[in-house]
């Protein structure tokens, strides 16, 4: 299907007439340290609860079994919000996206430090996934922005450019153990409720930054084209499409991604997504758990290995990055999907020796994490812009499906007392690996450079 510079296929009926506006490089700029701040705020947030839960179940009295149900319930809450971002996010616009996805994670730390028992706490830990589906609000906002960026080199090498922003993930793990670690020592290791409350600063002030960014211009044409429809005056609204060489349904933009040639690649991203999640849940969320329980490590030891081990994973989403826009972003999932799961399976396997466990769990991270940078681009491709925010949040979503699915299992064989090690493996390695293999069943999405 032949495109547009703006990634969005020419209408059937002839070459567009008119072009979008282009976005200027100094706005460009601004838009992607904005949308960096933004998701690494988000994840330091997510990333809060995984590393504190020791302490929480110790707080609340929890065995390790029900903390595990605790966060899968989390997950639970988690999807059902993130559900409802991206149809939002396509009627409200990026920009109000933005401020509404990081507000919710201040909500979500805020309430956090309030909750007075398990119900309050999967409460206000659910309102997070507000600040979980901010990647692919940004992912959205950023593929249109650079697809009509007034420099060349940033339509050229979008993906490995986009992959500064994805480094938010492993910096904000980051910062999330190295201000628990912190925290600790000023307030004490029982007191998680501050280290919440004082999180919630960061993500007022994001929020409120966001504000100045500017909208995609693919979305102000499609809100004219909506409102022109809305008025009555649907030809018009074809008229106009039709100059700028779009696609615009009057179906809504759930059913759109199910629609015609979006259908199998919602479908399978999906699945690939869910299924990567059960290593997500494991490694990252519950990283600390699988060192300290699974490997025999002591708290402050294991805090010391996240914090190297998302160093290193900062410098997997920019190989990915760089590697989507040079071997194509299906290919740099699928075989980074693949190494990481058989890393993660020989720290588990291999010895207990710090030697051995965190360059295997450095590198695991690298390859997990990192290809979500070549991911989340590559999903915002496969839409347009009517149904882009939509499709991104959909399959984004199933990350929560993934890790109630793993959280789930986890629990049950810990509780069977396999032991966590093990269940670790069975659930995290496997499922790491196994969703590279899910991924090679994806469509590849050809985009032009602009």
């Amino acid at each position: 299907m032949s495109q547009t510079a703006e990634g969005i296929p020419v209408s059937q009926t002839g070459g567009p007439t008119k072009q979008l506006p282009r976005f200027s490089i100094r706005e460009t700029r601004k838009s992607t340290i904005i949308a960096f701040l933004a998701w690494t705020v988000a994840v330091y947030d997510f990333i809060l609860f995984g590393t504190l839960l020791p302490r929480v179940k110790e707080d609340f009295g929890w065995s390790s079994s029900h903390a595990l149900l605790i966060s899968t319930f989390v997950s639970i809450g988690t999807a059902i919000v993130v559900l409802g971002v991206g149809p939002l996010v396509d009627r409200l616009g990026r920009r109000k996206g933005m401020m509404i996805t990081v507000g919710g994670t201040a909500l979500s730390s805020a309430a956090t430090a309030a909750s007075g028992g398990a119900f309050s706490l999967v409460a206000a830990k659910s309102i997070g996934g507000m600040g979980l589906s901010e990647q692919a609000v940004n992912a959205t906002y950023l593929n249109e922005i650079y697809a009509v960026s007034e420099s060349d080199a940033v339509r050229k090498h979008r993906g490995f450019i986009y992959s500064f922003v994805q480094t938010g993930w492993p910096l904000g793990a980051l910062l999330a153990a190295g201000f628990v670690a912190l925290m600790g020592s000023i307030v004490g290791p029982d007191d998680w409720r501050i280290v919440f409350l004082v999180a919630t600063l960061p993500a007022l002030i994001i929020a409120f930054v966001c504000a100045r960014l500017k909208e995609s211009p693919q979305f102000d044409l499609q809100d004219r084209i909506r409102r022109l429809r809305k008025a009555g005056k649907p030809d018009e609204a074809r008229v106009l499409a039709e100059e700028y060489g779009i696609e615009h349904s009057e179906s809504s933009s759930l059913a759109r991604i199910f629609h015609g040639a979006n259908r199998r690649n919602t479908i399978v991203l999906s699945l690939a997504w869910m299924v990567n999640w059960f290593g997500i849940q494991t490694f990252s969320v519950l990283g600390t758990t699988v060192l300290e329980d699974g490997k025999g490590f002591s708290g402050n030891f294991t805090l010391l290995l996240v914090v190297f081990a998302n160093v290193v994973g900062i410098f997997g989403y920019l190989f990915h990055g760089w590697a989507g826009d040079r071997f194509g972003r299906r290919n740099a999932i699928v075989g980074g999907w693949m190494v990481g799961g058989i890393l993660f399976a020989l720290m588990l396997l291999g010895p207990s020796s710090a030697a051995f466990v965190l360059p295997t769990y450095m590198f695991g991270l690298f390859f997990l994490l990192g290809p979500y940078s070549a991911m989340n681009f590559f999903m915002a491709e496969c839409y347009t812009t009517d149904c882009r925010a939509t499709g991104a949040t959909f399959i984004g979503a199933m990350s929560q499906p993934g890790a109630i699915i793993g959280g789930f299992l986890l629990t049950a064989m810990v509780s069977a007392n396999v032991g966590f090690g093990t269940a670790a493996f069975w659930v995290g390695a496997l499922g790491t690996f196994a969703s590279g293999l899910v991924m090679l069943f994806a469509k590849k999405v050809a985009i032009t450079a602009g």
